[in-house]
């Protein structure tokens, strides 16, 4: 029977990883985490370093648990190993359903939503470019993990190198490099500023979400041991560098005042200094971005299906491999399909409010996989460890309690606006639909 191969090098982890994270949030959130900071630069700057920060931990952490288990699953297998099969079903059932296949929709969504800024077209066919993107993506990732790879190191590759020239076009002839001291400091100090600071801190950690989408392919990557810790901590180096470097040009472009005002900072910024004739280009800039960023779910979490279906908890199709092309296509495919009906369905505006409440989910089991450290070094004792987390046990600490953050923030929302309720109560009405199913295939399962 065929099998997942080791085909994944050092450098294609580490660019998966920043692929993974790079969407469109460092093209839009700067502009709002500095309004959130009240104007400060200091503290905006301050805030995507600990956003970096806090990630690193949980890379690192993870980083541990993949070179132990370098199994195809990757986070799913920590859950499961650490917290039992229910948590881990919970988990890959809330992916399959939302948390993949909604971050795939909304990136073939997005990516068509800027074709039409390029080319001319109407919202059906922007549905259309949508579908038939998610469709070349599924395609491209059947047909092979060694081609798939090849192309997310590609996209990677030109939206980093497009975002260090515009950042060094937009240093070079931005015109408010001078009001940038005076914005420096704390502009009105207090208790208030620092309850800001933490959703900015928040929304920042959102910036940096999808670098554990690597670990989903662990059983294919070669010498494991080495390259997760390696991938995980210069990806994390090398995002902090980009998003800061980026934030700062984008200062030298409007200055504080235009900047925090700003929703669409990078199409403001570069329009402001080259003109509007660029504003094809950071079109163009978001597409290869959201392209690259959709090819990396797809590459990445069908493996959780896969690890799900071997465990028999999933349709036992999805734990098949491609005889020729060594992928698990089955699962491939149904990722791709499942994400195009949610872009059909975000046409008539129930998918957009399904998933502003249901992606919070993610961060439930993002704090599990972390904390799953803790019963691994337990069951461990007395054994080696191939790579151990430096700071442990406040690195994962650290991290788990950032995950529960950002979750309790979602439900404190949720009880002040009665639409983010409503979106609250859909995420639980998807746990609430997926323990019957759990115990449907655990009954299959023992037949």
């Amino acid at each position: 029977m065929p099998e997942l191969v080791r085909t994944l090098r050092l450098r294609d982890l580490l660019l998966l990883f920043i692929g993974s994270v790079i969407g469109s949030g460092i093209f839009r959130t700067p502009g709002p985490i500095l309004r959130q900071v009240n104007g400060s630069i200091g503290l905006s700057l301050l805030v995507w370093v600990a956003g970096g920060v806090l990630s690193l931990l949980g890379a690192l952490t993870y980083a541990e648990l993949a070179a132990a288990n370098p199994e195809a699953g990757g986070l799913y297998c920590y859950i499961r190993d650490g917290f039992g099969r229910l948590a881990a079903f919970l988990y890959g059932w809330c992916l399959f359903l939302v948390i993949a296949s909604g971050s795939v929709a909304a990136l073939a969504r997005a990516f068509s939503e800027y074709l039409a800024r390029v080319i001319p077209i109407s919202p059906v066919e922007q549905t259309i470019a949508a579908v038939l993107m998610i469709g070349v993506v599924t395609v491209i990732n059947v047909w092979g993990t060694r081609k798939s790879s090849d192309l997310q190191n590609w996209t990677t590759l030109v939206k980093m190198g497009i975002i260090v020239i515009l950042s060094a076009l937009l240093l070079a002839f931005g015109h408010h490099a001078r009001d940038i001291p005076s914005a420096f400091g704390v502009v009105h100090p207090g208790l208030g500023l620092w309850s800001n600071f933490g959703l900015a801190m928040i929304a920042v950690l959102w910036a940096y979400e999808g670098w554990q989408f690597g670990t989903y392919s662990a059983g294919e990557v070669i010498n494991p041991k080495k390259a997760f810790p390696r991938a995980f901590l210069m990806g994390s180096l090398i995002l902090v560098g980009l998003y800061l470097l980026a934030v700062v040009a984008y200062l030298f472009a409007l200055g504080p005042d235009e900047m925090a005002m700003s929703e669409t900072i990078a199409a403001t910024s570069v329009t402001a200094v080259l003109g509007s004739w660029t504003g094809k280009i950071v079109a163009l800039t978001i597409l290869i971005s959201t392209f690259s960023a959709a090819n990396s779910v797809i590459l990445t979490a069908p493996r959780v299906f896969y690890a799900m279906a071997n465990d028999k908890l999933f349709f036992k199709k999805l734990a098949e491999v491609h005889p020729r092309f060594l992928t698990p296509a089955a699962a491939i495919i149904g990722l791709g399909i499942w994400s195009a009906v949610l872009v059909c369905a975000g046409e008539l505006g129930s998918f957009s409010a399904l998933i502003g409440g249901v992606i919070f989910i993610g961060w439930i089991f993002y704090g599990l996989g972390a904390a799953a450290i803790f019963p691994f070094r337990r069951a461990s004792a007395g054994r080696p460890i191939p790579y151990r987390v430096p700071g442990y046990p406040w690195t994962p600490m650290l991290f788990v309690l950032a995950a529960a953050a950002i979750v309790g923030n979602a439900i404190y929302l949720a009880f002040r606006d009665p639409s983010q309720f409503m979106n609250l109560a859909a995420a639980i009405l998807l746990f609430l639909i997926g323990l019957p199913a759990y115990f449907f295939w655990r009954k299959r399962a023992a037949v």
